[in-house]
């Protein structure tokens, strides 16, 4: 099959690899319909090399078509249309039973501490290949995929259900946004642009969205978002507190993550180790890291005293410093974590199924191209070129070297 391959610091290939096949009885194969480039997978392009392999398949958001199952499942049959949640848990242990599937103890990565493996998400993930390819096998297919209408709907309708819609659901779930209050969201990239309008869904009085990119800022415009353009302003935890009676606001969803403009030390390291041998690389990553904190540090300046902020972008380093100081002092509470995908599925199919699109997931996609050109759709994305927010990748289309735009 053709899938999409890391062969180095931004160098991804679309190569010939082996066709996924049933391991286990519980496993499923699925073909691609569709998969999307997440703002986390720049974190693979361009940071974390180390803990890849030339040859990784990448992709964590994808949808398609049951092709075949193992002897032991019994929720899904060839022919059903899913989409797959890019975290891969079991359902049936004691982190899954209490809602924290991005936790499941059977897939945990214990040789790097780390939680529930993921799809396409290098070795501190489980290195499981990824679905920017034709094909996907899935382990626990009773438990992860989940079977959508095959109602001749587009795929973005249910697309995004593999990571973005719940990922800003919890995201807005941590804020704790009162009724009718105030939360601002840093970053209005795909996860941001959805918190933005579920945060609105959900009943906040006042969202406001932070990005300094034209059409970013346009797209949360149509969606009932109050702007604030970073180019156009010396202080925006100032703005904010224009906008907020002086307090600043109630909650404060960070979805930028380290892809924060404004920390050149951070980016610097962070370069400097992924040219390094892996060896020597992942240490430094694992035990001595340091993130761009420009936008943790403005979350934590925005918030008003006894607010909350939610963490939905990714963050790596080990060795931040934090004003912890201010935090104390503006009783700020924080909470954070990779999304339990399966614990929202329930609360968000009937709304992405909804023909009014209540969360607009029909507006956020603006690039749809074949997966042979998935290359330049990485491209494209990482520089903010030709006004990319959201990229999906389409096994089935004609590579063209073009693109389809969504609007």
């Amino acid at each position: 099959m053709r899938a999409l391959t890391w062969q180095g610091r931004e160098d991804v290939r679309v190569e010939d690899v082996a066709d996924p096949r049933i391991e286990r009885p519980t496993d499923a194969v699925i073909r691609i319909t569709s998969s999307a480039i997440c703002g986390s997978d720049l974190h693979l392009y361009s940071v974390l090399g180390p803990f890849l392999t030339p040859g990784d398949v990448l992709g964590h958001e994808p949808m398609g078509v049951v092709e075949e199952v193992g002897s032991e499942v019994t929720s899904l049959r060839p022919g059903d249309r899913v989409v797959v949640p890019f975290v891969i848990a079991c359902g049936r242990c004691w982190m899954c039973s209490r809602g924290l599937q991005s936790q499941c103890e059977t897939t945990q990565v214990h040789e790097h501490g780390k939680g529930a493996s993921l799809f396409g998400y290098t070795m501190l993930y489980g290195q499981v290949p990824g679905g920017q390819a034709e094909y996907l096998r899935v382990p626990f297919a009773d438990v992860g995929p989940v079977v959508v209408p095959d109602d001749g709907e587009p795929d973005e309708r249910y697309l995004y259900l593999s990571d973005v819609v719940p990922t800003a659901w919890q995201g807005v779930e941590y804020a704790q946004v009162p009724p009718g209050g105030t939360v601002v969201v840093l970053g209005l990239g795909p996860i941001g642009q959805m918190c933005a309008r579920i945060a609105l869904h959900r009943g906040a009085g006042q969202v406001i969205g932070v990005d300094l990119v034209p059409e970013r800022l346009e797209m949360a415009r149509r969606h009932g978002v109050l702007t604030i353009d970073m180019r156009g302003v010396d202080d925006v935890a100032e703005a904010v507190r224009e906008l907020t009676s002086g307090r600043g606001a109630d909650s404060v969803i960070d979805a930028v993550g380290m892809e924060a403009h404004g920390s050149p030390v951070a980016a610097g390291i962070q370069a400097g180790a992924g040219l390094l041998p892996d060896a020597l690389a992942r240490p430094l990553f694992t035990k001595a890291g340091v993130d761009r904190l420009a936008a943790l540090h403005t979350a934590i300046d925005v918030v008003r005293r006894g607010g909350t902020i939610s963490l939905s972008g990714v963050y790596g380093g080990a060795q931040d410093p934090m004003p912890m100081l201010e935090m104390f002092d503006k009783q700020v509470t924080m909470r954070m974590g990779q999304a339990n995908v399966h614990r929202w599925i329930e609360d968000l199919l009937p709304l992405v199924s909804d023909p009014a699109d209540p969360l607009g997931v029909l507006d956020l996609r603006t690039h749809r191209i074949a997966l042979e050109d998935a290359p330049r759709g990485y491209d494209i994305f990482q520089r903010k070129d030709d006004g990319a927010i959201k990229v999906v990748l389409d096994p089935a289309m004609a590579p063209s070297g073009g693109d389809e735009a969504a609007r």
